[in-house]
């Protein structure tokens, strides 16, 4: 059949590789570093996005969009932003091309159409959205100023691996504007929550929030709040992103507002975002040797159905049957398909549809109609059953329902049995070594000895978690004094 798939032992990467190519999710595309999303990828992704959208309006927010290009000066602005991201800039200088004397059937760049000011393709908008910002707000009446975007960013990346890391990826972006420095940490903290939830309930992804140490925070951010996951390789996946950004981007592009006794503050401003990246997340926390294993909720398929039938009498009676199936698992809101095409034979489609993570399927033939009865088989454990038709639809809502709990609980039990703590530097990087997953040790507080670990280990801090008990104690590295425990991992 040609969809070989490498084993997780035999090279996690090239296994991860084949799932995102065969499953249909993506391909690799005539530009360096980008990727194409596959329409069976983009489904996953429109189902993703569409949750959360509900959930973001469901907090108070709205969509509007920005311009994809930055004007360098204003990309300047706050220096540390523009310093975090400044390596990884995609730079307009020229409008127009022409014809090349020299090369006939050639482009060149003409020299004479170059820009007045360099545009930079946006890494991420704070600069472009808070210089907007500044026409938009007067008065404590204008707060607070809920915005999110769907866009795509640009981040010209060295090494590159499909959805983990693109020079081009889609993601959503949340700007916000406060009165208070407490309602931007409340409004910080409250879309962290959300993207735990859309993890853990929509992805069947168990997550740690927590907050990231001083080196590995968002440029420009007083403080970063994180959703770390661990992958079925033990190493750790940063999820999403939700930033305090005190008034440092209001103070860049001076956006002042008059409080209720009319005196002048600068705002206080958040930003927060999830990526493509979260498809990656996906196939590696869940998936098998077989394929893609897709968590019900956000599959673009969620029940296949395949007829098993010889001759056109036959497949009329299935036919018969199984539209009246489609037509009410689709009036519970169940996302099925019925592939009667008569292109492949049912066993290549079983094995095309387990490649594409589908959860449900249901085959049924002509002995079944006589006995009343389909084959169900779920693709997270593969077992299959003989389920009476009578009742099948509400049979097959309570599966997913089922499939959905136990993607998670096997999720959150690989990550209980990968979650180590120690006291010993020389055990710290035998479990690293040798088990991977997250290891909780002292940590002085200090950038350099982060750094040192990191050189040593390749692990870096992945966050301290939210409500983390305090106890003295000694730096894993240094020996120094240590007030709590922070997680360390290796990380895509």
């Amino acid at each position: 059949m040609g969809k070989e798939i490498t084993s997780r032992e035999q090279d996690y990467s090239q296994w991860y590789n084949d799932l995102v190519i065969k499953g249909s999710l993506a391909d690799y595309s005539a530009v360096r570093g980008c990727m194409v999303i596959k329409p069976y990828g983009f489904a996953l992704w429109e189902n993703m996005r569409d949750v959360l959208d509900k959930m973001f309006k469901d907090t108070g927010h709205q969509n509007a969009y920005f311009p994809l290009f930055v004007p360098k000066s204003l990309f300047e602005a706050e220096e540390k932003n523009a310093e975090g991201f400044a390596k990884e800039c995609a730079v307009v200088t020229h409008y127009r091309l022409k014809a090349d004397p020299n090369n006939k059937g050639k482009l060149m760049v003409d020299p004479e159409a170059k820009l007045e000011e360099e545009l930079v393709v946006r890494p991420t908008s704070e600069a472009i959205i808070w210089s907007t910002y500044k026409g938009w707000i007067q008065s404590y009446r204008d707060l607070p100023l809920l915005i999110n975007q769907w866009a795509n960013v640009v981040r010209w990346e060295m090494r590159t691996r499909l959805f983990l890391r693109t020079a081009e990826f889609l993601w959503q972006e949340g700007h916000t504007a406060h009165a208070t420095a407490i309602e931007a940490i409340a409004e910080t903290k409250q879309m962290l929550d959300v993207y735990a939830d859309f993890a853990e309930n929509w992805m069947a992804l168990p997550v740690i929030k927590g907050v990231k140490s001083a080196n590995e925070r968002f440029a420009g951010a007083e403080d970063t709040y994180c959703i770390e996951a661990l992958m079925q390789d033990g190493k750790a996946l940063q999820a999403g992103t939700s930033h305090f950004l005190g008034q440092n981007f209001a103070k860049a592009f001076d956006v002042k507002f008059s409080d209720k006794e009319n005196k002048l503050d600068y705002v206080w401003a958040t930003s927060w975002g999830v990526s493509t990246r979260l498809i990656g997340a996906l196939v590696m926390a869940h998936s098998d040797d077989d394929g893609l294993i897709l968590p019900p909720r956000i599959a673009p398929i969620q029940v296949v159905i395949v007829p098993i039938y010889k001759g056109d009498e036959q497949k009329g009676l299935i036919d018969e049957k199984v539209l009246a199936i489609v037509k009410n698992l689709k009036a519970m809101g169940i996302s099925v398909k019925y592939d009667d095409s008569d292109n492949a034979r049912p066993g290549w489609k079983f094995a095309e549809y387990e490649l594409k993570g589908v959860p449900v399927r249901m085959a049924i033939g002509a002995r079944d109609l006589q006995n009343n009865v389909v084959e169900i088989a779920r693709r997270d454990t593969k077992e299959k059953q003989s389920v009476a038709m009578e009742g099948i639809e509400d049979y097959i809502k309570n599966l997913l329902e089922e499939i959905q709990l136990s993607m998670y609980n096997k999720a959150k039990q690989f990550r209980t049995d990968h979650m180590f703590s120690t006291d010993n530097w020389d055990e710290f990087l035998q479990l690293l070594d040798t088990k991977g997953g997250f290891v909780s040790a002292h940590w002085d507080g200090t950038a350099e000895t982060e750094d040192k670990i990191k050189e040593l280990s390749k692990a870096t801090i992945r966050c301290i978690p939210l409500n983390n008990p305090q106890e003295p104690g000694k730096c894993i590295l240094t020996g120094n004094p240590s007030t709590q425990r922070v997680l360390f991992a290796r990380a895509y």
